[in-house]
Order: C-alpha cells, then sequence, then structure tokens
C-alpha cells in the first residue's frame, strides 16, 4: 500500500506553517514520519511570499527545537522503539511532491536562476539516459520555494530499474566534457568531510575511500547536486505495520559487504557477513553474530558507502526486526548520531 508522502517529499502543517521532509516509504495510518527543515523566524535568512524561514540540518538540533517550541511533533513510536518527528495526518496543509516540482517548473514562465539550473539539469539526465519525465522529480529548497542563493539541486529518480540503469549511465556523463556535470574536487571533498564526517571519528583518507567513487552526488554548472533513487512500489517491504522494531543498544562491528545492490536507494541497504564484534552495549550476551544480517540507514550520506567483498568497521545502533511473516533477525542502523560511521577496513583484528 502505498503512502500519501514518502521519502522526498516535504509536509507543510497547517497551524504552525512549519515544513517537514518526509523520511522511508512506510508510515503509520494517521501520521506521516518526517523530520522539520523549515520553520517561520522573523529572522530567518530564507523568504517566501513575504514570511521568512530559517532551516534546520543537524538531527539534534532539530529535535531540541520542537522539544523546546512544538513538542506534539515529536511522539514514541512502540513501532519503532524510538522517538521520532512526525505530523498527524489531520494536521496536513499541503504536500509537496518532487514529481508536481518538475513538471510545474516545465511549465512555467520567468524561472529563478536555481530553478533553470534545476530543470536543465533533470533535462540533461532526461536526454542522456533512457527516463521518461514521469521518473524524475525536484526536491529540497527548490520545491517549497525556499531556496537560497547557495542552494543545491535536490533531484528524484523514482522506480527500481531505472535507478540502476541511471547509475551506470552516470559514469559516461562524467566522462562527457561537453556535459557540464563533474564529480567533487579535493578542496570541494574536504568540505563535505567537515560538515558530513568532522565529528564522527573518521579518517579524511578513510572519508574519500568511499566518497570519491559516489555517482548520485557532485556539481551541475558549479551547484552541488544530490540524486535520490526511490525503489518502485511493488519492491517496497509490505506496510509499516507489518514489521515490530526493538534497540538493543550502541554496536561497534567489522563485516564483510555480500550484497551491496541497494545502497543507491533511500533508504539504502546492505547486506553483510559479520566477521568480528567488537562492542555492544548493553545486550553483549543476548544474540549470535549468524543473526546481523544487514545495514541499513535513511541518511543520504550512508548511500554508495561500501561494494561487495569490502570489509567495513561500523558503528551504530543494532535493532532486532520482528516481521509478521514471522522471520526475525537483526540489523544495523547508520545516521541517528554524528557518532555512527561505516569505512573500510583492512583487517579484521
Amino acid at each position: 500500500m502505498t503512502s500519501i508522502a514518502i521519502e522526498g517529499d516535504f509536509i507543510e502543517t497547517k497551524k504552525k506553517g512549519l515544513i517537514f521532509d518526509v523520511k522511508g516509504l512506510l508510515h503509520p495510518k494517521d501520521k506521516i514520519i518526517c523530520f522539520l527543515r523549515y520553520y517561520p523566524d522573523s529572522n530567518g535568512d530564507r523568504i517566501r511570499n513575504d514570511t521568512r524561514y530559517s532551516k534546520i540540518y543537524d538531527l539534534e538540533q532539530r529535535y531540541e527545537f520542537l522539544r523546546k517550541n512544538y513538542p506534539d511533533f515529536i511522539f514514541y513510536s512502540n513501532q519503532t522503539d524510538m522517538e521520532l518527528q512526525g505530523v498527524n495526518i489531520k494536521e496536513i496543509k499541503q504536500i509537496y511532491k518532487p514529481k508536481n516540482c518538475y513538471k510545474n517548473l516545465k511549465k512555467a514562465d520567468n524561472l529563478s536562476q536555481n530553478q533553470q539550473k534545476a530543470l536543465n539539469f533533470c533535462d540533461i539526465l532526461i536526454n542522456n539516459t533512457q527516463i521518461t519525465n514521469d521518473n524524475i522529480g525536484i526536491t529540497g529548497s527548490i520545491m517549497v520555494g525556499l531556496d537560497g542563493e547557495n542552494s543545491d539541486i535536490d533531484v528524484v529518480i523514482y522506480e527500481t530499474d531505472i535507478s540502476k540503469r541511471i547509475q551506470e549511465e552516470l559514469k559516461k556523463i562524467y566522462l562527457n566534457e561537453k556535459i557540464p556535470v563533474r564529480k567533487y574536487n579535493l578542496e570541494e571533498f574536504k568540505k563535505h568531510y567537515e560538515f558530513r564526517a568532522g565529528s564522527s571519528g573518521i579518517s579524511f583518507e578513510n572519508f574519500m575511500r568511499s566518497e570519491k567513487h559516489k555517482l548520485h552526488q557532485g556539481k551541475f554548472q558549479e551547484t552541488d547536486f544530490f540524486i535520490r533513487y526511490i525503489k518502485s512500489p511493488q519492491d517496497w517491504p509490505g506496510k509499516f505495520s507489518d514489521y515490530l522494531y526493538k534497540n538493543y543498544g550502541r554496536i561497534k562491528l567489522k563485516a564483510e559487504i555480500l550484497d551491496s545492490s541497494d545502497s543507491i536507494f533511500t533508504p539504502c541497504s546492505y547486506k553483510i557477513k559479520p566477521l568480528r564484534l567488537l562492542e555492544l552495549v548493553p545486550f553483549s550476551n543476548e544474540i549470535e553474530l549468524s543473526q546481523i544480517h544487514e545495514i541499513c540507514s535513511f541518511r543520504g550520506r550512508f548511500c554508495e558507502q561500501a561494494i561487495d567483498q569490502e570489509k567495513v568497521y561500523i558503528e551504530g545502533k543494532l535493532e532486532k526486526v520482528l516481521s509478521k511473516k514471522k522471520n526475525e533477525y537483526f540489523r544495523i542502523i547508520l545516521g541517528e548520531y554524528k557518532e555512527d560511521k561505516m569505512m573500510y577496513c583492512n583487517n579484521t583484528n
């Protein structure tokens, strides 16, 4: 069953005018799991319809702001065994859809520089790959009319097979000197390192081992772009109510990547073979290593992080997953804390 809002969509609330970005593909019946991105603020640097807004990116700051000002948008989920942000369906004023944004910009006149550049980037993808207008959308600040001078281009590609095909065709686009699409240079990677991994304990060299191979990010006409891939609805893992999760604490583990084919999608996942448990607090005596089957993340920075047969060091949250199909296994969730990491390691000692 398809939710009314999925990854890549944004939600605006009725009463407070808050704008949230939707996380994941599966949601409870009465609300959408989403995280605060913009809020009305007389001192904000973003303007839409004469109203100023401020943007919050850091996950901890989003929780702190809501807890202090709008605690109704934070709830504890028994299903996921964790505190989440979300908007009750009755409180939704508008749902912004990336596909609609792209189609509306195609029909509009007098586009801003950011809008035109985002549209041009989408057209380059369409003209140099086998996708159509129905498989692409524009999300992020441009979609909700809150883009600034240095805003990124955030694109969403829909459908499983099409997403995989574009990843391969991007390799050719990067090599085509006639197309103004390129990967980051060393100085740009250094800025991304400070922003994405500066407080995680990962060295710049290890950061670069993963980042330099990623195809879903780069520069278009000197503007940052990020491509988010969404699986076809028939490939989604059932309904939100089909699963129950239990938090088993923080884990440090070394593992081998068995299958990284779903690493391009959001949420992304990796099938793993655990090699060595380094730390598990506080439930270290309650699980067997062979029960840990995968790594999962709802954060784009963990997409394309590792490849098949690579040995990785992982630090994140361990969850037990119970499904209606009676399957029971463990997975590691990355992205809830700044210390979370997955990085290459050349040994299992």
